[in-house]
């Protein structure tokens, strides 16, 4: 029975691969010139190598040979297998050398990250400020931080930039993985990691706040005391009167604000 060149091409698609992507292939690493089923694989085993200096991670755009993994031949990076025809990735991209059989995913590379991402082209944005690419809601909807993308999260310390991870922004324009937002919103921490800025609405919270202070009579001698304050949301520096429960902001009427030494005026 003679098998036509698109069953061919899609002979094995989302049978192979590993945790990580479904492919029909697998890299040989440049750095240690092993084999393995993607780069994820790749920097798991080597991070945990007994001697440290052993360690490394492997640079996508470095892999120079693939095997595939229907017909075990090596050869160099390309779409379709030279020994046996079949597609080693529905989904190539050339310039990161990455394969995947699972388009669902809306793969696309973004030439100005230098990398593919995930999600539908349609659905994202390069900003050019922030260095990366973000979801169409956030267009002229965000506050511009430059390379907010180019560091870890403040939370699980894993490095944003190509994270598998899906990624939220913050009010503050700072970034951390969407999982360890909520697990931070869950303990009851909302202001961010990095500037301390509120990450939600607290006008409700404030609210509250400002009931606890009226029924909390401070003793006589703290009654009238002045502290100087410095808002963690609007940065104003002001003095205000010492409460037990904290001191409010006069300026946007928020909490979140910590104790500083007295302003030193000029002589």
């Amino acid at each position: 029975m003679e098998v036509s060149a698109d069953d061919r091409l899609d002979f094995g698609k989302m049978g192979y691969g590993c945790q990580h992507y479904r492919r029909r292939c697998r890299i040989r690493a440049s750095c240690c010139n092993e084999i393995y089923p993607c780069r994820h694989c790749h920097n798991e085993a080597t991070s945990v190598m007994s001697r440290p200096f052993d360690r490394h991670e492997l640079n996508r755009f470095d892999v120079k040979q693939v095997v595939c993994a229907v017909c075990d031949t090596e050869q160099p990076v390309a779409r379709v297998c030279t020994n046996c025809g079949v597609n080693m990735g529905e989904y190539f991209c050339e310039i990161c050398k990455f394969f995947d059989d699972d388009i669902e995913k809306g793969q696309f590379h973004c030439e100005d990250c230098g990398i593919c991402r995930v999600g539908g082209r349609e659905n994202y944005f390069h900003c050019k400020k922030c260095g990366s690419c973000y979801s169409v809601n956030l267009r002229d909807n965000h506050s511009c931080i430059e390379n907010s993308m180019q560091h870890h999260c403040p939370i699980c310390y894993e490095f944003l930039f190509d994270t598998l991870k899906d990624v939220a922004v913050m009010k503050c324009g700072h970034t951390m993985h969407r999982e360890c937002y909520f697990e931070m919103i869950k303990r009851d921490k909302y202001c961010c990691p990095i500037c301390s800025k509120s990450v939600t609405d607290m006008s409700k919270a404030w609210k509250q706040l400002d009931e606890e202070i009226e029924a909390t009579v401070m003793p006589e001698e703290y009654r009238h005391k002045k502290v100087w304050i410095l808002c963690n949301d609007c940065n104003d520096t002001t003095e205000a009167y010492f409460h037990i429960i904290g001191q409010k902001c006069c300026h946007c009427q928020s909490y979140n604000t910590r104790a500083i030494a007295p302003p030193v005026l000029p002589q």
